[in-house]
């Protein structure tokens, strides 16, 4: 048990955790966006259930951390470069998002007032969740590969996949709410997804975007966003000028 003793344990474990949440934020919204299509009394429960596959699949990746390693062992060449299991899979999943995230741009900007509620009549919970299986894939595994560069201990990574689902789980009605009340944010979460999409796509192809970039991007429009939600919500409407009263 001299491991209980260990800081470079508790620190790694507390690192992991943060970062496993901050990977998750994108799962959230986009679990939001596709739960947003279901009746308001089955969105909560589809939810809880999308996190719960989420932690589900990166625990099974992680007790399968063999099988991860050898993702990256080349199968083909495509233009120079050596495109292994991993890079299939994150080229597949680049390509769904910016499909899905194009439709859903389109839909939310073109079909939005021709029939809400039919259109989201047609949509079942099985397909959603179907959806949100698919997703978890790509994004469990980007998660476990960034678990294992981390740490050695298997348990660490564990427990830090299911502190991060939990907090996830606990967040997840406040940021869906939020994302739904204000359609501007909703088109900006889906333009994230896009560049998610592309930056998959681009890893997948061995071309390496620093993470860095993509979250600074990302926060810098959030907090613009942010901004004009607070001018927005304090603007007044315009007073009406009136000219004098000319007596006749």
């Amino acid at each position: 048990m001299s491991w209980l003793a260990d800081p470079q344990i508790w620190i790694a474990l507390v690192t992991l955790t943060a970062l496993e949440i901050v990977l998750g934020i994108d799962n959230i919204i986009f679990i939001s966006i596709l739960t947003g299509k279901l009746p308001p009394e089955r969105q909560k429960k589809c939810r809880l259930i999308g996190l719960q596959m989420a932690m589900l699949t990166r625990i099974a990746l992680l007790f399968s951390l063999t099988w991860i390693m050898r993702l990256t062992e080349p199968f083909f060449t495509v233009l120079g470069n050596e495109i292994s299991g991993r890079d299939i899979i994150l080229i597949l999943g680049g390509l769904f998002l910016l499909a899905k995230s194009t439709f859903e741009i389109h839909e939310r900007l073109e079909g939005e007032k021709e029939g809400h509620g039919a259109g989201r009549a047609k949509v079942s919970f099985v397909s959603v969740i179907t959806q949100i299986a698919l997703l978890d894939i790509v994004f469990s595994l980007d998660s476990v590969i960034t678990a294992i560069g981390m740490t050695e201990y298997l348990w660490v990574m564990v427990v830090a996949v299911m502190l991060a689902v939990a907090v996830m789980m606990l967040s997840s009605g406040y940021i869906s709410d939020f994302v739904h009340r204000h359609p501007t944010v909703k088109i900006l979460a889906l333009s994230f997804l896009l560049l998610i999409g592309v930056t998959l796509i681009a890893e997948g192809f061995d071309q390496h975007i620093s993470k860095g970039y993509i979250y600074f991007a990302m926060a810098f429009s959030v907090f613009v966003e942010m901004l004009n939600l607070r001018v927005r919500a304090h603007r007044t409407p315009p007073v009406e000028l009136r000219g004098p009263v000319l007596d006749k």
